[in-house]
């Protein structure tokens, strides 16, 4: 018989412990703190993004974002690039764009561990559920930089895949469209 206590549980305590390790081995890779790693994996996608942006998607108010983003360019991880009208721009470094792909690497490497403890066909099936949950937990606009922001993108859509996240926000925007249009 299905336990859905037990099942939410052992559900909570794997997130937990996966989150730990993946952000562990993210700012270790990066030499930053949890939020400057995400900040690197989004500029590495999307550069030119604003401190405010940037500090939407990875879940920072705009002062903390700006301090993150101060820590940053310090390290000489991200550059400030000033546009028209004094708003400003964030692009990578070098050595930012080197941290964003070890990092990348090392998350990878942690989470294709902790697979080999499932066969081919339960990792499989573990994917067909994660995209359901994924899909699950998007609710509304901006989720989707939220919740992917420290994935590898390019893992997520190859081979014609779609990301479960990126597709929850296309549909919730085109039934917006459809209902609000």
């Amino acid at each position: 018989m299905h336990d859905e206590f037990r099942t939410a549980n052992l559900l909570g305590a794997a997130s937990l412990a996966l989150s730990d390790v993946i952000v562990s081995g993210a700012t270790g890779a990066a030499g930053t703190s949890s939020s400057g790693a995400a900040a690197l994996v989004v500029l590495s996608t999307d550069s030119g993004l604003s401190v405010t942006e940037l500090g939407r998607r990875v879940g920072l108010s705009q002062s903390a974002a700006a301090r993150m983003v101060e820590g940053l360019d310090k390290q000489g991880l991200v550059r400030r690039e000033a546009t028209w009208r004094g708003w400003v721009r964030l692009q990578l470094t070098d050595r930012g764009v080197q941290a964003a792909h070890g990092l990348l690497a090392s998350r990878g490497d942690v989470l294709r561990q902790v697979l080999q403890h499932l066969d081919d066909h339960e990792q499989e099936q573990l994917g067909q559920l994660m995209s359901k949950l994924l899909t699950g937990l998007y609710g509304r606009p901006g989720d989707a930089e939220r919740i992917c922001r420290l994935c590898d993108r390019n893992v997520c859509v190859r081979d014609g895949a779609a990301c479960p996240v990126g597709q929850a926000d296309r549909d919730h925007r085109v039934s917006h469209e459809r209902d609000h249009g």
